[in-house]
């Protein structure tokens, strides 16, 4: 695949951009990571690669292409692409701790719904059993 075919079918690779505001992390990274993929460009976003510095660059050009307006003037000084990834991933992973606090608090509220009272629920798995 070459640099060129990659510059012009960016606009083919359809997910949102990583916005300022923090609320599509977790899907804008799953979508990097697997168009990265896709394009073999996987290994450049890992640690302790030996990949070559033209898939470092198409890697870094994907990127930039699919950071919002503000994000990509706050990290236009950052030249390589590991450390623009940590500097992100830094920045916003933290949304997983919360996202998935918020997903088991849901959880355990919506199985608590099922039942009248918390010693129903808690017996519930001993009537299971026996």
């Amino acid at each position: 695949c070459s640099f060129f075919w990659i510059l012009s079918n960016l606009t083919k690779f359809k997910f949102t951009v990583l916005n300022i505001y923090e609320n599509n992390f977790l899907s804008w990274i799953l979508d990097v990571e697997i168009h990265l993929k896709a394009m073999n460009l996987g290994e450049t976003i890992k640690e302790e690669n030996n990949v070559f510095l033209q898939d470092r660059i198409k890697a870094m050009i994907f990127i930039h292409y699919h950071l919002y307006k503000g994000l990509k003037i706050e990290y236009l000084k950052i030249k390589g692409l590991l450390v623009l990834w940590q500097n992100l991933k830094e920045r916003y992973d933290h949304q997983k701790f919360i996202i998935l606090s918020e997903a088991r608090y849901d959880w355990l509220h919506l199985r608590l719904q099922d039942f009248k009272s918390v010693s129903e629920y808690n017996s519930a798995p001993f009537k299971i059993t026996s």
